[in-house]
């Protein structure tokens, strides 16, 4: 019995130590365990987003150049207007007599060129018989010049009164395009979307033209003046497709295109950004004039993509998170990303291409659909529970 005894303590003994030395050989150490993405393939678009507001493609506004009051409105919000209709009529009274007294001007100094004719016409027939009388020693010298200087008179009065009528001329020109002025007409065919006087109202043109009207040309065509980030402006080219949403109409998206990109740069407590413009079709007037956008512009599109998670861009393991083991590359859209082969990490370097924000598309390197990324490492600890006892010894 005491043999017997002494043999189960001695297979019990060898079972403990097998165990124990199997759960130190698997658990006793730090077991390095990872989290995976699979690499896939299908469509992917990139996208630029953006804020802007709606106007119409051409706005003109309507103002005066002359001062008065406004005597009678021909439009109102809304209206719609052709080139060369009467829109606003100002108080025409003082303008007219203005034409009036150019022209009575004009009349006189008009007459006074034919006066200084005729004083002409007289003083070069008496110079003719003045010469004709020297030429016979029948008068003096002295005498035939002073004729000589009443005829040279004449013609520069003559001269200064033709002068002045073509300054009273002027004069009534500018008189009648100040009258003409005080009909206000469109200059263009469109729709009034602002007015901005009342009749009776004066309107002073002394520094610069009063707005009477704002006219939008056409309705039907809109555009939305866009402001890109510096950061997303060299991804935009003329052409690209964009989408955007309105407040009135959030589940209803327009879609229109690039159509201009304005090199000028706005700088806004120091954000800089620049002005795409994108053109619109607005055949049932939805949109109107000042809306604010959200504007989505797709700026690249691949339908058959091999596509890296962007999480595994980020991951970096510790051995390899120095600048010296980082890879080194003059390319700008080449990185070092990680896979799980075999239960190892293994490095793979890639030129990346689109990024949606989820994906980035691989343009090429050793990856394919079905890849198991590297997206984070899981330090597995190796102690046990129990202070630290094998399963085998919890008794």
């Amino acid at each position: 019995m005491t043999l017997f005894r002494y043999k189960w303590y001695l297979i019990v003994g060898l079972l403990i130590i097998v165990s124990a030395g199997i759960y130190f050989f698997r658990d006793g150490k730090s077991a390095e365990q990872y989290k995976t993405k699979k690499v896939e393939q299908g469509e992917i678009t990139a996208t630029v987003s953006a804020t802007g507001k709606v106007n119409a493609v051409v706005t003109v506004q309507v103002g005066t150049q002359v001062s008065g009051t406004i005597q009678r409105l021909f439009a109102d919000f809304n209206s719609k207007v052709k080139k060369g209709q009467i829109v606003a009529q100002i108080d025409p009274a003082l303008f007219a007599a203005q034409v009036d007294q150019a022209r009575a001007k004009l009349a006189t100094d008009e007459a006074n060129v034919e006066k200084a004719r005729v004083v002409v016409v007289d003083a070069k027939r008496n110079l003719g018989r003045m010469e004709e009388l020297l030429s016979k020693n029948l008068v003096a010298q002295s005498d035939k010049d002073t004729t000589q200087t009443a005829y040279d008179s004449a013609m520069a009065e003559q001269k200064s009164a033709e002068a002045q009528v073509l300054q009273d001329q002027a004069s009534l020109k500018m008189a009648e395009t100040n009258l003409r002025y005080t009909t206000i007409q469109s200059p263009v065919d469109g729709i009034v979307i602002s007015r901005n006087v009342d009749v009776g109202q004066t309107v002073a043109a002394s520094l610069q033209a009063p707005t009477l009207f704002t006219i939008a040309q056409d309705l039907t065509e809109m555009q939305v003046d866009t402001s890109v980030d510096e950061a997303d402006i060299g991804k935009v080219r003329l052409g690209q497709e964009a989408e955007f949403t309105v407040d009135s109409y959030p589940t209803s998206p327009f879609h229109g295109t690039v159509h201009d990109i304005y090199n000028q740069p706005l700088v806004v407590q120091n954000v800089v950004t620049y002005d795409a413009i994108i053109r619109v079709k607005n055949p049932d007037l939805k949109l109107k004039p000042g809306m604010t956008a959200n504007i989505t512009i797709t700026v690249g599109h691949q339908d058959n993509a091999v596509k890296l998670p962007n999480a595994a861009l980020r991951y970096s393991p510790e051995k390899t998170s120095s600048t010296a083991n980082a890879p080194k590359s003059e390319k700008a859209d080449t990185a070092k990303v990680w896979v799980l082969k075999n239960g190892r990490a293994v490095p793979v370097t890639v030129t990346l291409g689109l990024n949606d924000g989820i994906y980035t598309e691989v343009v090429s390197g050793e990856l394919k659909p079905g890849d198991e990324t590297i997206i984070e490492k899981v330090q597995k600890s190796g102690s046990s529970p129990s202070g630290g006892r094998p399963p085998f010894m919890r008794f």
